[in-house]
C-alpha cells in the first residue's frame, strides 16, 4: 500500500480528472463484436450468440457501443443485433474482442472540463498474441468518435488489471502490474505514479498472484472486486489441494489488512471459486469476480455450478440497486475471459 502525491499540474489528476468506479452513473457500455477464431479454438460457433444475449440484456439498460469494424464483422453484428433498441455499430476494426484492455479508461472531471479519456499502450498481455496493432488504436478512435480529449501515458497498462472505488484507492496486482513483459524500465513507485497522474490514485492496494489458466498474468477482475466506496468481494478456493488454494488465500489474507483512501478498513466479502473446469487439457480460469456493473443491473458469470446461486445470492445483497443476470459463461472463459474482460464502460 503507497499514498504519494499527485504529480505536476500537467497531467489529468492535477486539471480535475479522476477515473470513477464502474458503479457510477455511465452514459453507455463499449464492446467488440467477437470473431477471431483463435480466441476460442474449437468452440467459436458459441461465442457469437452469447455474446448477442449479452448485448441485448445491456442495451435494456443503457446505450451499448459496439465496434464491429470490416465488412463481415458488421454483417454478423448488423444480423444479430442491428436492430436492438439503443445499440449502435461503429465500423472500427480490431484483433479481438476483449476492449476492457484494449479500449480506454474514461475519465470524470470537474465542471468545465471536457470529457477525456486515456489511451494506454496495448501490447496483448506482453505481446502473447500478435498482432494486436488494430486493437492498439481503438482508444483512439474512440476518442474521435466520441470527441473526448486523449491523455497518452506511453506505458503498457490492460483495463482488467485495475479496480478502483472511484475515490483514490485502486486494486491491482504485482504479477500484473510488476511483470517485465508490460513496463520492464517501470519500477512499483513509477507505476503507482502513472496511476496517480493519470487516474487520481491516492491509494494503491497490491494483491500477489492470479489464477492458474489465466494469460493475463493475474488480472484483477479474476480476484477481487469493488462494489462499494469500501466493500471488496474477492474469490477464495475451498479446496487445499488445488492449485489456486494459495494464491488466493494470499491475496484474501492481505485484503483483510487492507484499507482505503481514509485509512478506513475495508469490508473484505468471500466468493466461492468454481469447480475446477478443463477443456483438452488446459485449465480454464472461470472465476465469479468477472462479472460487469451497467445501469441497473449486474451480469454475473453463470457455471452451472453448485456455487451459481450463492454467488448471485451474495451479490443480490451487495448490490440491492441492481437486477442480478446470470449469463451462461463457461463457453466464454473458454476464450480466457468472460463478462468484465469484454466491455468498457464510458461514465455519465
Amino acid at each position: 500500500m503507497s499514498l504519494f502525491t499527485l504529480p505536476t499540474s500537467t497531467l489529468p489528476a492535477a486539471i480535475g480528472y479522476s477515473m470513477p468506479a464502474e458503479w457510477e452513473r455511465h452514459a453507455s457500455t463499449w464492446l467488440a463484436w467477437p470473431h477471431k477464431l483463435e480466441s476460442w479454438p474449437g468452440r467459436f460457433e458459441l461465442i457469437p450468440p452469447i455474446f448477442a444475449r449479452f448485448v441485448k440484456t445491456l442495451a435494456r439498460f443503457e446505450r451499448v457501443n459496439v465496434l464491429a469494424g470490416g465488412t463481415a464483422v458488421m454483417a454478423k453484428a448488423q444480423g444479430m443485433v442491428g436492430d436492438v433498441p439503443n445499440v449502435t455499430l461503429h465500423d472500427i476494426p480490431t484483433n479481438d474482442a476483449w476492449v476492457r484492455d484494449h479500449g480506454p479508461t474514461f475519465l470524470v472531471g470537474l465542471d468545465q472540463l471536457p470529457p477525456a479519456l486515456v489511451d494506454w499502450q496495448y501490447n496483448a498481455w506482453g505481446g502473447k498474441y500478435p498482432p494486436f496493432d488494430l486493437d492498439n488504436d481503438v482508444p483512439r478512435r474512440i476518442a474521435e468518435v466520441t470527441d473526448r480529449q486523449r491523455f497518452s501515458p506511453g506505458i503498457v497498462l490492460e483495463g482488467g488489471a485495475i479496480d478502483t472505488n472511484g475515490r483514490g484507492t485502486f486494486l491491482t496486482t504485482e504479477q500484473c502490474l510488476l511483470n517485465p513483459n508490460r513496463n520492464p524500465k517501470l519500477s512499483r513507485t513509477d507505476i503507482e505514479q502513472y496511476l496517480a497522474g493519470y487516474l487520481g490514485a491516492k491509494k494503491i492496494l497490491w494483491l500477489g498472484e492470479g489464477i492458474e489458466g489465466d494469460d493475463t498474468d493475474g488480472h484483477i477482475d479474476e480476484l477481487a472486486r469493488f462494489v462499494g466506496p469500501r466493500t471488496v468481494v474477492a474469490v477464495v478456493e475451498e479446496d487445499p489441494a488445488d492449485a489456486n488454494y494459495r494464491p488466493l488465500q494470499d491475496n484474501y489474507k492481505r485484503l483483510q489488512h487492507m484499507t482505503d483512501e481514509d485509512d478506513r478498513p475495508l469490508e473484505i466479502v468471500p466468493l466461492p471459486m468454481p469447480r475446477p473446469m478443463h477443456y483438452e487439457g488446459q485449465r480454464i480460469p472461470g472465476s465469479y469476480c468477472n462479472f460487469y456493473l451497467a445501469n441497473g443491473v449486474a451480469v454475473v458469470p453463470e457455471f452451472g455450478d453448485p456455487s451459481d446461486a450463492r454467488v448471485n445470492e451474495t451479490l443480490a445483497k451487495l448490490l440491492p440497486d441492481r437486477e442480478i443476470v446470470a449469463i451462461p459463461a463457461r463457453d466464454l472463459f473458454w476464450g480466457l475471459g468472460a463478462f468484465h474482460c469484454l466491455t468498457q464502460q464510458e461514465p455519465a
